[in-house]
């Protein structure tokens, strides 16, 4: 059993930065593609990025591009969010999901999921 715990989260404002971490531990399933998805207030679940076992394939959400940034680091089976130029409409509870078919954008391909980091931002 996989289990993935978020970091990072926090209260800031608009155009600050901040890096969420996704730490994976358990079995090597550990080292499959992850995704990160963020649910704001009265929302659904929207993608933010994803990252392949490899780092080679990287996809992002259009609300995120050019200011988030997915990486991993394969040796501490850690994934990172680095989130700049943050702006008020991308407070939401963020999620880091274990992939089990790759790099997706598609919420039902991931089969373990964290307990969610919230971030805030201010106006």
């Amino acid at each position: 059993q996989v289990q993935l715990v978020e970091s990072g989260g926090g209260v800031v404002q608009a155009g600050a930065s901040l890096r969420l971490s996704c730490a994976a531990s358990g079995r090597t399933f550990s080292s499959n593609a992850r995704g990160w998805f963020r649910q704001a207030p009265g929302k659904d679940r929207e993608f933010v990025a994803a990252i392949s076992s490899t780092g080679i394939v990287v996809l992002y959400g259009d609300r995120v591009k050019g200011r988030f940034t997915i990486s991993r680091d394969t040796a501490k089976n850690t994934v990172y969010l680095q989130m700049n130029s943050l702006k008020p409409e991308d407070t939401a509870v963020y999620y880091c999901g274990l992939s089990q078919y790759g790099a997706t954008q598609n919420e039902v391909g991931y089969s373990t999921w964290g307990q969610g980091t919230q971030v805030t931002v201010s106006g």
